[in-house]
């Protein structure tokens, strides 16, 4: 049986960020006059995201991680303008402008013919809407430059589970196994899908359901597909692809400045585990797609071997801080997100810059529980909202052959006639504005649209071609958004906490 570790991918040598990490100010030059001891439970990608934020804002932040090395396994990742948004802002723009693929567009295919029934313009089109690009990024690459912002502001324990944790102030902590006591002013739960911290959050424990779906993951050398005349263009001209088929789907696109191709293919769950390390059966995998379009036959034919993870969806949470107020939920151990909208990496970077920056603003004792519930009440609705649209995708890629397929069919190519239409007049969306992608002006932006185009594609069958979506997705500005929630609620919130606290001590002298 294979190790974790042997399933790691070496990051590329430009995947660093030491250096750039040193010189970054976030927050306006904002640090939190009251520096926090924080311990973040997990090294994931939350964990890291979540540790340069806070430490960044000032606080003294460790990680405490169980594995005893560091790595991530090779997979892809899609980093949407909603991300790279953040990851620019930390200082990462060149590095993924080296090591990331910016793909043209979004094309989806009938799985039997190949035959094109949807297509939606990314790579120029999203700068020009959320002015912020759309790449694909291999995990690892994406791991390790979170992993060298961190390592600047916080300190890394490995080898370390957590078996309980100590919610109660003022001195609240974590115990690992070894018996070792280690304690905090928060702790936060960075801990993924199985989450032990979040049973202790909620109250009692939560159940993940099924989904009837297992994907699986793998990536082929992009040299051997250049060598096929009908798998070159899927380098040449690099798009996300998605074959749809009856209860099966793939994605394929490029990462590593095209020298890699990452596919993911969701099938019927026939008994795999929830993990990211799981090995599948490269010749099964083949059965499963068996009859599908020749590309697809020769892609499968290039995969030597091949991981598999079982796909579970848990509903929103009741909540996210534990009513003590020094114990919080981050990323999958809240909200773990489906493959089918690309944005499980998205949510938790986008929790940890909310969280660093409400936090670079802590002044006082009492002011931390309603700097955690305004994070709270900024995150839920956006991760619920993502989670929703992603089962969505669940349900349009995979309905059988018939009338509902059909339509579905139909509904996606009249936004592809309208797109490729744009696209041969070279006309363009003006880019949003930072009050238009932080408050609901859809109204006002839609006229203004229509001044190229009529069709807005609300509730089409091509989510990422409906620009109502798209710009509550991909026009998120974290800090822009923390920013809002301060001035128009925070900062009086914690001023009547601070004095309900000096209130208080008062009384009891």
């Amino acid at each position: 049986m294979a190790s974790i570790s042997d399933h790691y991918a070496e990051a590329d040598q430009a995947a660093r960020a030491v250096d750039t990490a040193k010189d970054i100010t976030l927050y306006g030059g904002r640090k939190a006059p009251l520096p926090l001891n924080v311990i973040i439970i997990g090294c994931g990608l939350g964990g890291l995201a979540t540790a340069y934020a806070l430490g960044k804002a000032g606080h003294r932040v460790r990680i405490i991680e169980s594995a005893p090395k560091i790595g991530e396994v090779g997979a892809g990742i899609q980093v949407t303008p909603n991300l790279s948004r953040i990851l620019i802002r930390w200082g990462l723009g060149e590095q993924l402008k080296n090591i990331a693929v910016l793909p043209e567009a979004i094309a989806l295919r009938r799985y039997c013919t190949g035959e094109l029934v949807g297509w939606t313009r990314w790579g120029v089109t999203m700068e020009e809407m959320y002015n912020s690009p759309y790449y694909h990024i291999h995990r690892a690459d994406f791991h390790r430059l979170l992993l060298d912002l961190a390592s600047t502001v916080s300190t890394l324990k490995l080898n370390s589970t957590v078996v309980k944790v100590n919610p109660s102030p003022p001195h609240p902590s974590v115990t690992l196994s070894t018996g070792e006591v280690l304690s905090a002013d928060l702790i936060i739960g960075c801990d993924g899908v199985k989450s032990l911290v979040r049973d202790l959050v909620v109250g009692e424990p939560t159940k993940a359901v099924a989904t009837g779906d297992a994907a699986y993951r793998a990536i082929i050398p992009t040299s051997e597909m250049m060598k096929d005349p009908a798998l070159r263009e899927l380098v040449e001209s690099p798009e996300m692809t998605g074959w749809m088929g009856p209860g099966r789907h793939i994605m394929g696109y490029c990462i590593r400045a095209k020298r890699e191709y990452n596919l993911v293919m969701a099938h019927p769950d026939d008994g795999s585990v929830e993990s990211w390390t799981a090995e599948g059966s490269a010749d099964k995998m083949r059965a499963d797609f068996e009859g599908w379009e020749p590309r697809i036959t020769k892609l499968l034919s290039m995969v030597p071997s091949t991981l598999k993870w079982k796909l579970m969806d848990r509903q929103p949470l009741t909540t996210w801080l534990h009513h003590e107020g020094r114990v919080v939920l981050l990323g999958d151990s809240c909200h773990p997100m489906l493959p089918y909208r690309a944005q499980g990496a998205a949510m938790a970077v986008e929790d940890a810059a909310v969280l660093g920056n409400l936090l670079s603003r802590l002044s006082h004792p009492a002011e931390l529980t309603p700097l955690l519930r305004g994070y709270e009440v900024l995150r839920y609705h956006r991760t619920a909202e993502t989670q929703k649209s992603s089962r969505l995708n669940q349900h349009i890629f995979h309905l059988p052959d018939g009338p509902a397929q059909q339509e579905r069919d139909d509904s996606m190519r009249r936004a592809m006639e309208t797109e490729l239409a744009r696209v041969s007049k070279q006309l363009h969306y003006r880019p949003w504005t930072t009050e238009e992608m932080t408050t609901a002006l859809w109204d006002s932006v839609a006229e203004k649209q229509r001044q190229t185009s009529d069709f807005t594609g609300e509730g089409n069958s091509n989510q990422w071609a409906d620009m109502r979506k798209n710009r509550e997705q991909f026009g998120y500005d974290a800090d822009l958004v923390s920013e809002k929630w301060w001035v128009e609620n925070g900062e009086r919130v914690c001023r009547q906490a601070v004095a309900n606290s000096v209130s208080n001590v008062s009384a009891r002298m």
